[in-house]
């Protein structure tokens, strides 16, 4: 209904829908303290939906935006979805937003320890971000400089946080980049930085560490002792053989890493090369952050996985030894088990 058009409907209603009349919103920026997220479920009745409306402090008084809607057509022709509102949002803004799917948001997932490349590869399969535009984003020295590691990365590798995101759709490269470049430094507790020197390190070495932690490490608290590990080699001069690094020196992820691709040669492999890798192989969380900047006081030089992801820790070459020899024993334990329970073949159960 126009605002000009003759008003046919109670006095107090006439008012609010020339109240809401007028030219469009600007979109809601969904991480902006002026926006407000809310979610509209499959086959959510408007009842729901100005409950949910009402909840979040976006209309009020609930009975009569329900009048407003229900005459605007809303119960009919409701879409369900994700959306973004500003706290002062119109009535016929959202109204309209909720009948079109307008402004709807999607969520965006970026697991811990991804690869720059797969990130590239899931903002290209779930939004639709062209993968050579997010890539290009990631070496823009604008984006490096945001962080402050221009003089040491040459791309963002690592600084990807790894979390859920609420986006609108149709997302360029740029933003996308910009978007979770901005998450990493919320996520970057002030105090860390003057462990960093402490530590004398920078923050560039400390997300490397960090990223080699993240993809070692499957059983959360062992995070600090595999830290203990790299910073104890790192001060002894010790190389650090750390397998994650040679997996991103291939370029691919393998089954499994052999001996012989322990002689690649590229100067992220750190079975070859003393000292950190030039950069993150991956992208790590707060934990693994907060583990690299505070490893445990534990004296150990080695590490091997078990195959329920825990981790044996030793102080001595010998002792490592035997922790191998230990973990191949669980190993060939499982695979007897495995045998056991898919019992005998065909044949020689029939005789």
């Amino acid at each position: 209904m126009s605002a000009r058009a003759a008003c046919v409907l109670p006095a107090a209603l006439c008012v609010l829908l020339a109240a809401c009349a007028g030219p469009a919103a600007l979109p809601c920026d969904a991480r902006g303290p002026e926006c407000i997220t809310l979610t509209i479920p499959r086959g959510a009745t408007l009842s729901a939906a100005v409950d949910s409306l009402t909840a979040h402090d976006l209309v009020s008084p609930r009975a009569v935006f329900a009048l407003y809607a229900r005459v605007r057509g809303l119960g009919s022709s409701l879409k369900s979805g994700i959306y973004a509102f500003r706290r002062n949002a119109r009535w016929s803004d959202i109204v309209a937003a909720l009948q079109l799917g307008r402004g709807t948001l999607v969520r965006f997932t970026v697991r811990e320890g991804l690869q720059i490349a797969e990130v590239a590869d899931l903002a290209a399969q779930q939004l639709q971000v062209s993968r050579d535009s997010f890539l290009e984003a990631t070496r823009d020295p604008a984006m490096l400089e945001l962080l402050g590691v221009g003089a040491y990365a040459n791309n963002a590798e690592g600084y990807l946080y790894p979390t859920t995101y609420t986006v609108r759709p149709h997302l360029s490269g740029q933003e996308l980049v910009r978007l979770m470049i901005e998450e990493f430094i919320s996520h970057w507790s002030p105090a860390w930085d003057a462990r960093l020197d402490s530590l004398h390190m920078s923050l560039h070495d400390v997300v490397t560490l960090a990223s080699i932690i993240e993809s070692e490490v499957r059983y959360a608290p062992d995070r600090e002792y595999v830290s203990a590990v790299y910073h104890n080699r790192l001060r002894l001069g010790m190389l650090l053989q750390a397998d994650p690094t040679v997996v991103y020196a291939m370029g691919r992820r393998p089954r499994r890493v052999y001996e012989k691709n322990l002689l690649i040669r590229s100067p992220y492999n750190t079975y070859l090369h003393p000292g950190l890798p030039p950069g993150p192989i991956s992208q790590p969380d707060s934990a693994s952050l907060a583990a690299a900047l505070y490893p445990a006081q534990a004296p150990f030089l080695y590490f091997v996985a078990q195959p329920d992801g825990k981790h044996i820790f030793s102080v001595s070459y010998r002792e490592h030894l035997a922790a191998i020899r230990e973990v191949k024993e669980q190993v060939q334990e499982i695979r007897a088990r495995a045998r056991q329970s898919r019992g005998p073949p065909h044949s020689a159960r029939r005789r």
